[in-house]
C-alpha cells in the first residue's frame, strides 16, 4: 500500500500532527497527515488531494523527504513523506480528527505508528554518521575531527581497536570537548564503561549486541549498533536502541569479497523494524537522498566521510 504524508510547518516552525480517529488501525496514535495513493494518482497528486480533504489547505510546494517501508501484521506499506513549507489556507480537522502543532524537540513525546517514528528521527537527527578509520594517530585524528566538525559533522563514532585503555580515554575526552563545542554527538565503539563514565554515546558491534539482554546505558544516553541481518535489527529494537547501522549496501575496500546486500534488500530489512537506520558500505555523503528513498536515516562511512 502506497501512502503519502506531509511534514507541515507553521510560521513558528512547529510541525502539524493529526490523531487517528476511533475505529481505525492504531486509533489514538499521532501521525503526519496524509493518506492512501489512489489508482491512477501520482504521489504528489495524492498529497494535494489528501491535504485538501483532511485539512482544507492547498499545497503550493512539496519536497520529498523520506520513503519509509513498513511491515504491519496485516499489510505492508510505503510511507512517502514530503516537506510542505508552502501552502494556502489554515489547517483544520475536516474529518473531526484532533490536530496538534508540535515544536520539533517535542515530537518524540507523541505516540506514533511505527512508520512515522523514523520520520521524526530524519527531522531531528543528523543525516551522516562519521566512523573513525581503523588505524589512527590521536593528534592527526583530532585535527581531522576539527575539520569534519567545521564542515558540519554532527554525529561521530570513535572506533580505536587495539588502543590502550588510558590512551583511548584521553582521546575520547579530547574528542568530547570538541564535539560538545560544535553541538555534535560522540559515540565510542564497544566500550560501555567508558561511555558511562564520560557521558558519551555507545556503538555496539554486532557480537556485543547479540550477547545483551538489556539496554546497556540509560535512556537519554545514545546507544546504537552495527547490524547485518534481520535478527540483529530485531535485537536492536527489542533492546530499545536509538538507531542502527545496516550494511554493507555496496562492496567495500575494507571487506573485499564480502557480499553486498544492495538497496532493495536494505529496504526489505528496514521495513521489519521502526528504528532509524543508517546505510553503510561503499557509500558517500552524497548518497543520503538514495538512502532516504529506501527508508534510511542517512548514510554512515569511514574513508569518504573524513576530510582529506
Amino acid at each position: 500500500m502506497h501512502v503519502v504524508a506531509a511534514v507541515l510547518r507553521d510560521a513558528r516552525g512547529r510541525i502539524l500532527l493529526a490523531r487517528r480517529t476511533a475505529g481505525r488501525d492504531l486509533a489514538g496514535a499521532w501521525e503526519f497527515p496524509g493518506g492512501k495513493v489512489e489508482p491512477g494518482e501520482s504521489p504528489r497528486e495524492a498529497l494535494d488531494r489528501e491535504l485538501h480533504e483532511e485539512l482544507g489547505i492547498r499545497v503550493l510546494d512539496a519536497v520529498p523527504l523520506v520513503a519509509v517501508p513498513q511491515a504491519y501484521p496485516d499489510k505492508r506499506i510505503v510511507l512517502d513523506v514530503y516537506t510542505v513549507d508552502s501552502y494556502d489556507g489554515t489547517p483544520r480537522g475536516r474529518e473531526r480528527q484532533a490536530l496538534a502543532w508540535s515544536p520539533l524537540d517535542k515530537l518524540r513525546g507523541y505516540p506514533m505508528p511505527p512508520a512515522d517514528r523514523p520520520v521524526v528521527s530524519v527531522l531531528t537527527r543528523p543525516p551522516r554518521y562519521l566512523i573513525s578509520p581503523e588505524s589512527l594517530q590521536p593528534a592527526a585524528w583530532l585535527a581531522q575531527l576539527d575539520k569534519a566538525l567545521a564542515a558540519g559533522a554532527r554525529r561521530v563514532q570513535l572506533r580505536a581497536r587495539g588502543m590502550g585503555a588510558q590512551a583511548l580515554a584521553n582521546l575520547a575526552m579530547d574528542a568530547r570537548t570538541r564535539c560538545h563545542a560544535a553541538g555534535a554527538e560522540l559515540l565510542v565503539n564497544g566500550e560501555a564503561g567508558l561511555a558511562a563514565d564520560l557521558g558519551l554515546g555507545l556503538h555496539l558491534p554486532a557480537r556485543q549486541l547479540m550477547a545483551l539482554s538489556a539496554r546497556p546505558l540509560p535512556e537519554g544516553q545514545t546507544v546504537a549498533a552495527s547490524c547485518h541481518d534481520a535478527d540483529e535489527l530485531a535485537q536492536a529494537e527489542v533492546l530499545g536502541l536509538d538507531f542502527a547501522v545496516l550494511g554493507p549496501v555496496r562492496a567495500t575496500e575494507s571487506h573485499p569479497g564480502a557480499p553486498a546486500m544492495g538497496w532493495e534488500h536494505f529496504s526489505r530489512l528496514r521495513e521489519a523494524v521502526s528504528l532509524p537506520i543508517y546505510a553503510l558500505g561503499g557509500l558517500r555523503p552524497a548518497d543520503v537522498a538514495t538512502a532516504r528513498r529506501h527508508g534510511g536515516q542517512g548514510v554512515a562511512g569511514i574513508r569518504a566521510f573524513w576530510p582529506k
